[in-house]
């Protein structure tokens, strides 16, 4: 099989998608397919320019530069190759290989949501506004469409707004690395190097950016409610992921608990599972997400997990999770009491969430997703071929 991945570029400094386009073609070539990735290569974006201007002279390489490359690039292929976006963010040149076999990945809709008004905690500029109508206008005429989750299925169908389609189908993903349980003592023999404190009686952690969605001012206001009620705890929270941006830095320096409050940047993916492994709960109020791949780390390395009680988190933690209701002001409160429970959980009833946990993430391999997508794969090019 004939595969061509489109991914975003690499000079726009994506990480996750590249990441996720990387584990795809990696795992095809393995399965034996011929595996090519196609993506824009900086051209204009080279000239020196200030930020806003290099910013538009990306999206000239992306959508003028790089669809002409691929009109002359596409009459060389098989006729049986399979296009294949890794994201519909990629929308836009979904219509240069709208009539040949083609697959759509889709991860979340919350630029497009946002773009819309639905999410007022994200406002979008007109130009952000115009740039999703963009995106858009592109997917929407793609015809074959997989999802990381039912809540990302869901959105795609209400956005498709009953334009038939010939294929729509749900894949969790698969962890991109050999996610496992650290010796308990080792992890927080590392962790307590990194944040240069001693986090030997444990920790509560949170992994994540500082994207709206992510929630990091909550994770701080729910950790900072659980202290007041609860007094007798002690436990740092530790937050793994970038620097804080001005307004998480803000909400942190007015907190009576900030030096309790540690910010760990710059960990190897090793040092994160044991970062994991060495936590007494995982706390991730996420607003949404796509999937919400964190969870299902955090699940493999043995840690106990607090999410919302919203898809597609609840989604990924099933029942080995503590779920929490959507965070807001006058929720921090029970989202506190519940974090509390999950800390002192007797031993044995531990035990049993983590084994949980184990059972959950099989859901989620890597392997089996490969063979899952390998197959569809092969199903629309075979639908196609029978098309003509």
């Amino acid at each position: 099989m004939r595969l061509v991945f489109f991914t975003h570029p690499q000079f726009m400094k994506s990480q996750s998608m590249p990441r996720f386009a990387s584990l795809l073609s990696t795992g095809m070539q393995k399965l034996g397919h011929d595996v090519e990735l196609w993506y824009p290569k900086p051209f204009f974006y080279r000239i020196p320019a200030p930020g806003f201007i290099k910013k538009w002279l990306g999206y000239i390489d992306q959508y003028v530069v790089f669809p002409l490359n691929v009109k002359q690039k596409i009459r060389k292929e098989p006729v049986d190759s399979l296009f294949v976006f890794t994201d519909q963010a990629l929308g836009p040149w979904v219509p240069l290989v709208k009539h040949r076999p083609h697959a759509i990945h889709c991860h979340d809709f919350l630029a497009q949501r946002s773009a819309l008004g639905e999410i007022p905690e994200n406002p979008t500029s007109w130009t952000g506004k115009l740039y999703q109508k963009f995106i858009y206008k592109g997917y929407i005429q793609g015809e074959n469409f997989i999802s990381v989750s039912q809540k990302t299925q869901e959105d795609l169908h209400r956005f498709l707004n009953g334009k038939k389609i010939r294929s729509s189908v749900v894949v969790y993903n698969g962890l991109n690395q050999d996610f496992k349980i650290h010796e308990v003592i080792e992890s927080r023999n590392t962790l307590s190097t990194h944040a240069k404190r001693d986090l030997h009686a444990g920790y509560i952690l949170h992994v994540g950016g500082n994207q709206w969605y992510k929630n990091r001012i909550g994770v701080i206001k729910i950790y900072e409610a659980w202290r007041k009620a609860y007094p007798a705890n002690a436990l740092p929270l530790v937050l793994v992921g970038a620097n804080p941006s001005a307004s998480i830095q803000e909400v942190f320096a007015a907190s009576p608990f900030k030096k309790d409050i540690l910010f760990l940047t710059g960990l190897s993916d090793h040092e994160v599972q044991l970062a994991y492994s060495g936590a007494q709960v995982f706390l991730f109020p996420s607003l949404a997400e796509g999937f919400g791949w964190p969870i299902a780390e955090a699940m493999a390395c043995g840690c106990p997990v607090i999410t919302t009680d919203a898809a597609p988190m609840s989604e990924v933690s099933g029942d080995a999770g503590g779920l929490i209701p959507l965070y807001t002001t006058q929720t921090t409160a029970s989202c506190a009491s519940i974090l509390e429970q999950l800390v002192h959980l007797p031993k044995e009833k531990r035990t049993a969430l983590i084994e949980k946990g184990f059972a959950q993430i099989k859901k989620f391999d890597t392997n089996s997703m490969l063979r899952d997508l390998e197959h569809i794969y092969k199903q629309q090019i075979a639908n196609d071929a029978s098309k003509k």
